[in-house]
């Protein structure tokens, strides 16, 4: 495999996840971030780390964007992920550049006028996946119906983590009733739950829980959320 030269805006936990694939797969990545409060040297210490807004040139030129191969914008903010990948295309002429988009609204300004090679909408991708989870509750218009007190919650799998390791099956075993997972999230985007996956340090795993079961799956996994507030 070829080394790849990645740096990422965002060390939340989409951030912090896709640096734990890309860096145990044998690439050079960076993590940028101005929240002291999302640096882990610690936790990921195959990862260069860097404590700047990605949205200065100045913070950018510190850390020679332009010697690398990929930027990934992948902050809980679209405005700081479009400032990002238009910087890294127009001011250091980055190969690739890849986007998060957080709110699907704004999903027509990730393009190639703001610099974007590919964007990547987890809200969109996710309800894709519900939506298409199983066609035999579809309603008459093709949609699933409404879930009503259903809420998505996210957990990033750690080191310690009973599932890492082992395959996913194991995990689905352990969720309280009234939990379903219906995405995973690493450095290949989104991806369908699959039992005979294995789980890796670093894997958002994304749910689809009813409110009352909230409390019983943050047992099983500890706290989860639905946003990471780190921003480049």
């Amino acid at each position: 495999m070829v080394e790849v030269r990645i740096a990422i805006a965002g060390a939340g936990s989409v951030g912090r996840s896709i640096a734990t694939e890309l860096a145990g797969n044998g690439h050079d990545v960076l993590l940028i971030d101005r929240d002291t409060r999302a640096i882990g040297v610690d936790d990921l210490p195959q990862v260069e780390w860097l404590l700047a807004d990605a949205c200065e040139l100045a913070t950018l030129e510190d850390a020679r964007l332009g010697g690398f191969d990929v930027v990934i914008a992948a902050s809980s903010d679209d405005k700081v992920n479009l400032v990002v990948s238009l910087l890294a295309k127009t001011e250091f002429a980055v190969p690739r550049v890849i986007a998060r988009i957080n709110d699907p609204v704004n999903e027509w300004l990730f393009n190639e006028s703001w610099g974007v090679d590919l964007a990547v909408s987890p809200p969109r991708l996710i309800a894709d996946l519900v939506e298409g989870a199983a066609d035999e509750d579809l309603d008459d218009e093709g949609t699933l119906p409404p879930l009503p007190g259903a809420e998505i919650a996210e957990s990033v799998l750690h080191a310690a983590s009973p599932f890492v390791g082992g395959p996913e099956r194991d995990l689905t075993r352990a969720l309280p009733e009234g939990v379903a997972l219906v995405a995973v999230l690493g450095s290949g985007g989104v991806r369908p739950p699959d039992p005979e996956q294995t789980l890796s340090v670093g894997a958002t795993v994304v749910f689809l829980a009813e409110q009352e079961a909230l409390g019983s799956l943050e047992r099983v996994l500890g706290p989860v959320d639905g946003e990471d507030d780190s921003e480049g």
